[in-house]
């Protein structure tokens, strides 16, 4: 049965990252970064950590959310549908409907369709220029 909790040790984080194949990590890099996420959603398959999403959230008007990760072997059962529904609602209880938000995101390449049923857009746009990024030491 898969549960959805809130916790993630730094290893089963790392395990997650290495079966689907991003970028290594160190265990102190990746500690940091899962101790200063403002909100950690995981799913497990009893007590195994299958899948998990993360955000960064300044609490005022953006959220950046990252590391939308499920495990191959869960692909496809609605886990990742779930995990962003998870951050999505975290973001919405924690402002104000009537205020400007934006919620950013970068899709792995062949991923957008994915994130377009949550209503993001694929940028640039008429009205957006393009997302941009910067990668150091790797």
């Amino acid at each position: 049965m898969i549960t959805y909790l809130n916790s993630l040790t730094v290893e089963e984080y790392l395990n997650l990252r290495d079966v689907v194949g991003w970028c290594k990590l160190s265990f102190e890099q990746s500690k940091r970064g899962l101790e200063h996420s403002n909100y950690i959603t995981v799913a497990r398959d009893n007590e195994k950590a299958i899948g998990m999403a993360r955000v960064l959230f300044d609490f005022g008007y953006t959220a950046y959310i990252t590391d939308v990760i499920v495990h191959p072997d869960y692909q496809g059962k609605g886990i990742g549908t779930q995990l962003v529904n998870n951050i999505l609602d975290f973001l919405k209880e924690n402002s104000d409907e009537n205020e400007f938000m934006s919620y950013v995101l970068i899709a792995n390449k062949g991923k957008e369709d994915f994130y377009k049923k949550f209503g993001f857009v694929t940028r640039p746009t008429d009205s957006l220029g393009a997302g941009m990024t910067l990668r150091l030491n790797g």
